[in-house]
């Protein structure tokens, strides 16, 4: 809880990390897109938006989704795998790349800001209730 609660104090110490649009792109050759991750909550392409595709623990494309191949410990498309070989990659509209979206630790240009952090800590919790979280780490 002494985590969560300085996660949180950070990420509003710094605000919105970044103010545009920060998207997740998955699969081997990173051409499978998973949400957007900075979006509001009523967004269809917000990971945060439990009733869209990206936001839902059952859609295909959901990183939430705990048995697809973006959301699973054991697929090696998942940032949830801290063994993936193909984690998925964080980029702006651009096409600019902020780092492989993943919980190994120890891989190589691996995202390594505020919001991912607290997702990479707390991934599990998130999945059963994202809408709550977002207001948690936004709005908190």
């Amino acid at each position: 809880m002494k985590k969560l609660i300085l996660a949180l104090v950070l990420l509003l110490q710094v605000g919105c990390v970044y103010s545009q649009a920060l998207y997740i792109f998955g699969g081997r050759g990173h051409d499978v897109f998973l949400g957007v991750l900075n979006a509001n909550k009523y967004e269809s392409s917000s990971i945060w938006n439990a009733y869209g595709d990206y936001g839902s623990k059952y859609n295909k494309h959901s990183i939430w989704n705990k048995y697809g191949d973006y959301g699973s410990a054991y697929s090696d498309y998942s940032p949830f795998n801290k063994y993936a070989s193909h984690p998925p990659v964080v980029v702006d509209k651009n096409g600019n790349f902020y780092g492989y979206f993943t919980i190994n630790r120890f891989k190589d240009k691996r995202a390594n800001f505020d919001i991912v952090n607290v997702i990479y800590e707390y991934h599990e919790s998130i999945r059963d209730d994202v809408r709550s979280w977002y207001d948690k780490i936004f709005y908190n």
